[in-house]
């Protein structure tokens, strides 16, 4: 089974982060975000990577009807390779030679299992999935399981109380937003991202929780964009506020949904808030209509920000 935050290779020396679980039509949807060069591995950026697709391997560029985008897609027979972000925690784990950066991410599981979080249903995805991470990475740990993610958070929160961990300082936080390139102000970024306690830093090093649900899922249904709107709402339902893709549901007479591919949106909102959203309406064939947040890899001038809480 395929789930978002894999990695998958190829025998063109290509590794693609996956987006989606499953396949669609036998692909798998993902985006490029390596390249082997002489060198070794290159982190490529977005446009880049469509680039890069686009003079030399066009075969993996795709358009999914079911998402209504265009995206990168890898046929599951042309996969040589599939990078397990659990695989290869405990691989690290069980390893008795390390970098600096595994001994730190050894050191923040220890803190997680001595309070408790069963391990073997976390994963590490990034650069430290396929080894290449450098001196500076940062961690990018994932939690299998809503209740499994909800309980970490609380832990790392019991953990910075108790200076075990440490909040992300000014500097942090500046880099965290210039990496992310969205439509908030810093100052809105920050508050938002505050209180989310999905980031925190050990030995100085940065490190990520995300949630990804492995519980079996229906078929998504197909979507068809409608043109951007903005509009202001009132979150009724943030059950889904940490899944991938987020998923808000709100009071709205016609309109569903707000659901974000974005990651700086996700957890961004709680029940009971009003937002502002900007973004894309899709539609159903039966008519239902949600706003998607993240039309493009970076969402440029789409967002969703608190307004009143």
């Amino acid at each position: 089974m395929f789930f978002a935050k894999d990695f998958i290779e190829t025998a063109e020396g290509l590794r693609f982060a996956i987006v989606e679980h499953g396949t669609e039509h036998g692909k798998v949807l993902c985006f490029l975000r390596y390249v082997q060069r002489t060198a070794g591995w290159e982190k490529i950026a977005t446009e880049a990577a469509n680039a890069f697709l686009q003079r030399h391997h066009p075969d993996y560029l795709h358009y999914s009807p079911v998402l209504d985008a265009h995206l990168h897609a890898v046929a599951t027979s042309r996969i040589v390779k599939h990078h397990r972000p659990r695989q290869r925690l405990q691989h690290i784990m069980q390893s008795n030679q390390h970098d600096a950066v595994e001994r730190d991410l050894l050191q923040l599981c220890g803190l997680l299992q001595e309070h408790g979080l069963d391990l073997t249903q976390c994963g590490i995805t990034g650069s430290l999935l396929i080894g290449v991470q450098k001196h500076s990475s940062d961690i990018d740990l994932i939690c299998y399981g809503r209740t499994v993610f909800h309980q970490c958070r609380a832990i790392i929160r019991k953990l910075i109380d108790s200076g075990h961990l440490q909040a992300l300082n000014e500097h942090d936080w500046r880099q965290s937003y210039q990496r992310r390139s969205c439509d908030l102000s810093f100052a809105e970024y920050v508050w938002h991202e505050r209180r989310k306690v999905n980031k925190a830093v050990i030995n100085g090093r940065k490190f990520d929780l995300n949630f990804i649900d492995d519980a079996p899922r229906s078929k998504p249904a197909r979507h068809q964009k409608h043109g951007a709107i903005t509009l202001q709402c009132k979150i009724v339902d943030d059950t889904h506020a940490f899944d991938y893709p987020a998923r808000f549901k709100i009071d709205h007479e016609h309109i569903d949904a707000v659901v974000s591919f974005t990651a700086t949106y996700t957890g961004q909102a709680v029940a009971g808030e009003t937002v502002e959203v900007s973004g894309i309406v899709e539609q159903t064939a039966d008519g239902r209509k949600r706003i998607l947040v993240g039309s493009t890899r970076e969402a440029h001038g789409e967002y969703i920000k608190v307004i009143h809480v």
